[in-house]
């Protein structure tokens, strides 16, 4: 089978198209025929092996030799013990243990798959499970008339997060880049700023930060809060998550603020429920690009380097 496949961390150019054996499920797994796969933030940060948590399980090169963990696609084959699929059926998942959606086919734990929605083609299915997942815990307790702001709102888990925290009946605030901004407005967000020209930590103060790109010190955070407020980030430089849990927690405390990073809980009870509202049209589902398997490198670029708008999805079959 055609696989992408990389050796060493480093900018796409080290990813290739490889011919390699078409792998075999092992007990309580499923074999899918990859349908699309979506990008996420966390293949471009395993692609270059930075921040330093992309490297778990591999310091020195790559765990896994093919990314991609948004899948979506035909259950091809079962391995023993697994009960709740059969060849044919068609599935989506976050298979982020075991990636290898870049790929005509991959391998993953039964438990992290369930059945596509037949209201979501395959691309839009597998744009949902990491991305679905950070916007609905992230902006878990929201409630209406407060003031919310997402950090890095113009790519795929700030779209589904502002679209989440308007639909509760907060007052949203989007941050990105210059050329996202008519893109957050479109979503909802009822102000937008440009982080190269002007500070958010000094506007507000907001009862909820959603910060899905963390580098900034604890103490501008706590600043940007109102009291009683939460921020909550998800990925973000080693150095500020470190600042978060230790200083941030600290400060939080004494100023009646709650600065944590999102424990992300994985799997498809947790991505179902996004997913339902995408069939009922309460969440749009935008996707930025497809691009084709001997692609993946421009797709990955085009999320790390910030132009997406929404979600990028590569199409394998």
């Amino acid at each position: 089978m055609r696989a992408v496949v990389y050796d060493r961390y480093g900018p796409p150019d080290v990813l290739r198209i490889d011919s390699v054996a078409v792998p075999a499920p092992a007990a309580g797994q499923v074999r899918v025929r990859i349908a699309a796969t979506s990008v996420n933030l966390s293949d471009w940060e395993t692609l270059r092996g930075t921040p330093l948590y992309s490297r778990i399980g591999g310091l020195r090169a790559p765990a896994r030799r093919t990314l991609g963990s948004d899948i979506a696609g035909w259950v091809d084959a079962v391995g023993s013990g697994v009960t709740r699929f059969r060849p044919g059926d068609e599935v989506y998942g976050d298979n982020l243990a075991l990636k290898g959606g870049f790929a005509e086919y991959a391998i993953a734990p039964e438990s992290v798959l369930a059945v596509k929605p037949s209201g979501l083609t395959f691309v839009e299915a597998s744009t949902i499970p990491q991305a679905g997942v950070i916007a609905w815990q992230g902006t878990h307790g929201t409630r209406a008339g407060q003031r919310v702001l997402v950090n890095g709102a113009g790519g795929g888990s700030g779209a589904f997060a502002m679209q989440l925290a308007k639909r509760l009946g907060a007052h949203v605030t989007g941050v990105d880049n210059a050329g996202k901004l008519d893109f957050m407005r479109s979503l909802g967000a009822d102000e937008v700023i440009d982080y190269r020209s002007e500070d958010f930590t000094r506007r507000g103060p907001y009862d909820l930060i959603l910060d899905l790109v963390a580098h900034r010190s604890v103490f501008a955070y706590r600043r940007a809060l109102a009291p009683g407020g939460r921020y909550r980030c998800v990925g973000g430089s080693v150095s500020a998550l470190l600042r978060v849990l230790t200083v941030g927690s600290l400060a939080g405390l004494l100023t009646r603020r709650r600065l944590s990073v999102l424990a992300v809980k994985e799997g498809p009870a947790h991505f179902a429920p996004v997913a339902e509202r995408c069939v009922a049209g309460d969440l749009r589902i935008h996707i930025d690009r497809t691009f084709t398997l001997d692609e993946v490198p421009e797709a990955l670029a085009r999320v790390g380097e910030g132009h997406a708008l929404g979600k990028v999805v590569v199409s394998v079959s």
